[in-house]
């Protein structure tokens, strides 16, 4: 059925016969809410900070307004982290001993949302929303939220967000008056590479009387997110679902491509990667640059911190590289909202609320603080975000604004994506996560001790970077991805 407008507090509702709700049979049903007796909601997510603050907002607001005319009371959680929240989640459903009772709403990935589908404790989104509504929200994240079987809609698109490049301003110019290396440069995946060479021999070069002490120049959150949407920019999808089957894609010539746009450069001290984060290690002045979330422009350092004392500087965004000669493709990513099964008062409360937090200026309000981006088609616009900070009266963070309005200038040109969800599809996603990237950290270990012991950086990596050791990585992350797929 399709929710029209409201006209004061009556909702008429029109029938669409193959997919009504018995509790809500018959067509021109009244709203199952009454203002009199209100519905309590509790949600559950796992935003800290500045995010928590803003999404507490809202709740209290929406609480307020359109919650009591209707006859909702939301109540917010966060549960810390995402893994806590899936462990919340996870201890909810199997009724664990001391374990909370599910919330109606909760912050959920599409992984962890297909297992608790698969458990049948999700409700079915699409009752709830006609296909004029569903039309307003960007495509590709209603797609993302048809986990069900059926294809039927089961998490609802809130925040999204994407990957995006900042890169230390102040000692890139630095960098680039004494070498010529130009921003331009650091389009390409390839180009990024290129650069980070350059930069590790420039500050190798400071210190002549130090051999082999250069500095690397990037690093990257994220390293599925590398696989996932490095290999989709060659044309090649590595986990193809159709029909809930998973099928492995994991060609040896664009893997050897990753391979040597990595793990080559992590070897040779290029790349960086060191605290939690790669914004850390730009605060640590071990990097220069990074790809990460647009949500990591909040944490972007005003300053570097060295032992002998910290130094401002400025910033750049940059839209995320791109391989050579590869489609213009981004990675989509943030949780949605999904909606607990229970009864029919509680899921189309729990719907009418998303619903109204996912409007143009509330959810630019939380974008604007969180940097994730709305999911309205209308709201991703730098003419939108302009309207509602002005009309709202709001300060928003420069990074953070140009964060954003980076991302919608390349937008029209740019392919979101995201991989279908799968059974194992955590535990493989675990292998393209750490696989590499702790081979890589292991490899540099060794290199540096052979530096040290007097060899030049080429001949300490030599076997590393070989024909040999390819295959052999090769070899044992095919068989790592298999066995976590269960292939």
């Amino acid at each position: 059925m399709k929710i029209m407008e409201r006209a004061g507090r009556k909702i008429g509702l029109i029938c669409l016969a193959a997919a009504l709700m018995a509790a809500l049979a018959g067509c021109g049903a009244k709203s199952p809410l009454d203002p009199k007796d209100p519905v309590s909601l509790t949600v559950w997510h796992y935003y800290n900070g500045s995010q928590q603050a803003a999404f507490d907002a809202l709740v209290e607001e929406f609480n307020d307004t359109a919650g009591r005319e209707l006859g909702i009371y939301v109540e917010s959680y966060s549960q810390g982290s995402v893994p806590d929240l899936e462990s919340a989640v996870r201890d909810a459903i199997n009724g664990k001993v001391g374990a909370a009772a599910m919330p109606d709403i909760f912050s959920s990935y599409a992984d962890t949302a297909y297992e608790v589908e698969q458990a049948g404790a999700l409700a079915d989104l699409s009752s709830y929303l006609g296909g004029e509504e569903l039309e307003k929200y960007v495509d590709s994240y209603i797609e993302e939220g048809r986990i069900a079987a059926d294809g039927t809609l089961r998490i609802f698109p809130t925040a999204k967000s994407t990957e995006i490049m900042m890169i230390n301003r102040t000692d890139w110019e630095d960098f680039s008056a004494a070498t010529g290396a130009a921003l331009e440069d650091l389009r390409t995946i390839e180009g990024v590479a290129e650069v980070s060479k350059a930069y590790y021999e420039w500050t190798d070069s400071l210190t002549p009387d130090v051999p082999e002490d250069g500095r690397a120049f990037y690093g990257r959150d994220a390293m599925a997110n590398y696989f996932i949407i490095g290999l989709q920019q060659l044309g090649v999808e590595i986990f193809q679902v159709e029909n809930g089957e998973m099928t492995l894609n994991t060609p040896r010539e664009e893997l050897r491509r990753l391979w040597e746009n990595y793990y080559v450069p992590m070897v040779k001290g290029y790349f960086g990667a060191y605290g939690s984060f790669r914004s850390d290690d730009v605060k640590t002045g071990d990097i220069l640059a990074y790809t990460g979330s647009t949500t990591s422009a909040m944490y972007f350092p005003d300053q570097v911190e060295l032992d002998e004392g910290s130094r401002p500087i400025d910033y750049i965004v940059m839209p995320a590289p791109v391989f050579e000669g590869g489609r213009a493709c981004a990675v989509q990513q943030g949780a949605g909202m999904v909606v607990s099964r229970s009864d029919q008062r509680h899921e189309y409360a729990s719907v009418e609320f998303l619903k109204w937090f996912t409007q143009a200026e509330n959810n630019l309000r939380f974008g604007s603080v969180s940097g994730y981006l709305p999911v309205l088609k209308e709201a991703n616009s730098t003419e939108k975000l302009d309207e509602v900070i002005a009309d709202q009266g709001l300060t928003v963070s420069p990074k953070t604004y140009d964060c954003l309005t980076t991302i919608f200038s390349e937008m029209e040109g740019m392919n979101l994506y995201t991989n279908k969800s799968f059974q194992n599809g955590s535990a493989a996603r675990k292998v393209l996560e750490y696989h590499l990237a702790d081979r890589a950290a292991a490899d540099r270990a060794v290199v540096l001790e052979a530096i040290a012991q007097g060899e030049s950086l080429e001949e300490a990596s030599a076997d590393y970077v070989s024909d040999g050791a390819f295959e052999e990585w090769y070899g044992a992350f095919c068989e790592a991805l298999r066995a976590a797929a269960g292939k």
